[in-house]
């Protein structure tokens, strides 16, 4: 049995150290990663280590967590893999040589995350780190900081496969004790626990007392287990990301609720320093028992919410076949919906259409969000909104929260767009966010709507989106764009709104080659009022195109270019009822009450 095996079934727990990258990223300017400090500036590293010692660490793990080929590939520094893992080991055992004290070394191997693996096998990568710092004299590995599982298993057996050194195994977990896999801490340890580990547990993470919540329910069996949290959330000052001031006290109070748990390991992550790892120690040592509990209670019982169920009026039209009509609005450029509104109620009022819908941030210029220009317009005149949405700007985080956010107001028709690039906007060279295409986003609202979030955690009940997605049959690829509308489809799409048509022969040759609709089309109408606009429109707006005989029966009319728009809007609409399920028509620029006028009578 290894030496520390045999201290890990004492009664003692042992005492880890804390967090290493924040504190050598304020101490070594310029740091390409807080691996490279290992090679630059191995003093710095010392002075980390021998903090902690001095604490009372009993384990200190080496300033390795991201020295895989694959990270170090990203800051240019693969070829320095083994000199920066062998130095990191180096400098924790010279720093037990200069404390003196009997201090175990742990090699610390983080998860690949979000690295590019082409050209890279995963497990090699976690062998050929586990082969260097074996080498150089770890004690044990340290497989740390995953969120994702399968990953551990797979770096579990990597380790393995090239060393017999102990383990510890520890994933991050949310407040509610779940990775970001949705995986359940429980059922985490169900599949940790035949691996032989010598513990498993959490770090990481949202802080001490998400940890203490994972290891409730990881410990159910006596499990040997190992706590090491971020001292709280991190936040952003700056271009400097700083944690929370837990107090020692704090940590020593979690120090005790952790082993009385089972923790036989316990020290801190990211945000800890010194002062908190002396506070477990005390704790430990003085066998402190807990004083109250970190651990989420039981909540008072509350009247639950009642989301909107049923559906939309859009859908309901379009499955009944009557032709829905709506009218399309840009946002307002700054904080007052009012004229967003006024139109909002001439549609409601005219009795010619049933819907308004609002961009999002078109042309990539930053305006009001369509989704709560959407919340305002059902809230103040009760039109249904087709509210657009694109990925472009927002995270997946951000996405989730804005539809939540849109359907407890009852806002549920969307729809997904790619949006204009950002070179379209207000700052040229600006980056787009695209964690998800405008696929992707039909398959976060379907997820939604079967009552999990993104990552398949579930949420506290189902949404009833209606969920939507573009087609444009005058797109230059035609057969790629047939292939994305069916796979927009297949992830849940159930109506489509076309780019903007000036003529219905394309509308209806595409519907010829995919086969007919699969789901009900509202085709995109905009009565232009002058020919230079026209003209414009159909040489700098992407996707637009303005077929020759539209543009010279503009021209022809000179200027009576107006009428000619309100005539062609007319005729697309009543040729859309052969082709469509509906339409929607663009308000025009600065006098958007126009738009009624061009709208077809309401029947009776």
């Amino acid at each position: 049995m290894s030496r520390f095996l045999q201290r890990l079934g004492q009664e003692t727990p042992i005492v880890a150290d804390g967090g290493m990258g924040a504190l050598l990223s304020s101490a070594v300017a310029g740091l390409r990663c807080p691996e490279e400090a290992n090679l630059r500036a191995p003093e710095s590293v010392l002075e980390v280590h021998l903090g902690y010692i001095r604490a009372g660490a009993e384990l200190i793990e080496t300033n390795t967590f991201g020295a895989n080929r694959a990270k170090l590939a990203r800051q240019f520094l693969a070829d320095d893999l083994e000199q920066i893992n062998a130095a990191a080991v180096r400098v924790a055992r010279e720093a037990r040589e200069v404390a003196g004290r009997d201090v175990f070394i742990a090699g610390s191997i983080g998860p690949l995350g979000d690295v590019e693996l082409a050209g890279y096998d995963r497990a090699e990568l976690y062998t050929e780190q586990a082969k260097v710092l074996e080498g150089r004299g770890v004690d044990l590995f340290m497989v740390e900081t995953f969120y994702d599982l399968e990953e551990l298993e797979a770096a579990i057996e990597a380790v393995r496969s090239v060393s017999a050194l102990p383990i510890v195994a520890l994933l991050t977990f949310d407040a509610d004790g779940e990775t970001l896999a949705g995986v359940r801490a429980e059922d985490a340890a169900e599949r940790l626990r035949p691996l032989g580990l010598a513990a498993y547990g959490a770090n990481h993470g949202a802080g001490p007392a998400a940890a203490l919540t994972a290891l409730a329910q990881m410990g159910s069996d006596g499990a040997v287990l190992a706590a090491l949290p971020n001292v709280g959330l991190a936040s952003m000052t700056g271009q400097r990301i700083v944690f929370p001031h837990a107090t020692p006290a704090y940590f020593a109070e979690f120090a005790a609720q952790a082993r009385a748990l089972g923790a036989r390991v316990i020290g801190g992550c990211c945000g800890t320093t010194p002062a908190q790892v002396a506070a477990i120690r005390e704790a430990v040592d003085a066998n402190r028992r807990p004083a109250g509990s970190f651990l989420v209670q039981e909540r008072e019982q509350a009247v639950p919410f009642e989301p909107a169920t049923g559906e939309t009026e859009l859908a309901r039209r379009l499955r009944a076949g009557e032709f829905a009509i709506s009218v399309q609005v840009d946002p307002p450029l700054g904080a007052n919906p009012e004229a967003l509104i006024e139109t909002a109620r001439a549609v409601r009022e005219s009795g010619r259409a049933q819907f308004v819908d609002v961009n999002d941030n078109p042309r990539a210029r930053a305006r009001m969000s369509g989704i709560m220009a959407s919340v305002a317009i059902e809230r103040f005149t009760g039109v249904e909104t087709i509210p657009h949405l694109t990925p472009r700007d927002t995270t997946i985080t951000g996405l989730e929260s804005l539809l939540l956010g849109a359907h407890a107001e009852g806002v549920r028709n969307i729809l997904a767009v790619t949006g204009d690039p950002p070179e379209a906007g207000d700052y040229p060279g600006t980056h787009a966010v695209y964690d998800v295409d405008s696929i992707g986003l039909v398959e976060l609202i379907a997820k939604l709507n079967s009552g999990e979030d993104w990552h398949g955690r579930a949420i506290d009940a189902p949404t009833t989106f209606f969920p939507g997605a573009a087609v444009n049959p005058t797109a230059d690829d035609l057969g790629l764009e047939a292939e994305r509308f069916h796979r927009k489809v297949a992830a849940g799409a159930r109506f489509a709104m076309t780019q903007i048509l000036f003529d219905l022969e394309a509308l209806e040759a595409f519907r010829e080659r995919i086969g007919g609709w699969p789901v009900p089309v509202l085709v995109g109408v905009w009565p232009i009022r002058t020919t230079e606009t026209l003209v414009r429109v159909h040489n700098e707006v992407p996707g637009i195109v303005v077929p020759d005989d539209v543009q010279e029966r503009y021209r022809s009319a000179g200027t009576a270019a107006r009428e000619v728009g309100l005539a062609l809007g007319r005729e697309l609409i009543e040729g859309a009822r052969e082709l469509a399920s509906g339409v929607y028509v663009m308000a025009p620029f600065r006098r958007p009450l126009d738009v009624v006028e061009l709208l077809p009578e309401p029947p009776g």
